[in-house]
């Protein structure tokens, strides 16, 4: 059985604000990171349905590092995402606009090899950095 994660987070932006934070790629290089001792080099993103996209995502020291990728299966321009990542795993991600606000709710299958609590934080820890950037960026 599927475990599913909900994280969300409510940025003090417009939903437009928030769209193109979320997917453009140079926006994407800014806070696509847990912690501040790692950066992600690199985003390539063709956003549509049937488009792929590519994130790198690494330690500043260069201890390590990752792609995260997958295929758009639904976009929906400032409502909805959702894709599969390249291991099969479902993600979809809802942006609704809350007067001055716009609460963006993350759904993600958890993966089998780490406890979902830690999951959980990775991927709130991420978004917790977007809504820093979208917020504090002009």
């Amino acid at each position: 059985m599927t475990t599913t994660i909900n994280i969300e987070a409510t940025i003090l932006a417009s939903i437009e604000k928030v769209w193109k934070c979320w997917t453009e790629p140079e926006h994407i290089t800014k806070w696509n990171f847990a912690s501040d001792d790692w950066c992600a080099p690199n985003a390539i993103n063709d956003l549509r349905t049937g488009g792929a996209f590519l994130f790198r995502m690494e330690a500043k020291d260069g201890s390590f590092g990752f792609d995260f990728g997958g295929v758009y299966d639904e976009v929906i321009p400032h409502q909805k995402i959702a894709y599969t990542i390249g291991d099969g795993r479902k993600v979809s991600i809802d942006f609704s606009q809350q007067g001055n606000s716009c609460l963006v709710v993350e759904t993600f299958e958890a993966e089998s090899m780490n406890p979902v609590e830690m999951q959980r934080e990775g991927w709130q820890s991420i978004l917790n950095n977007f809504k820093k950037y979208v917020e504090t960026s002009h």
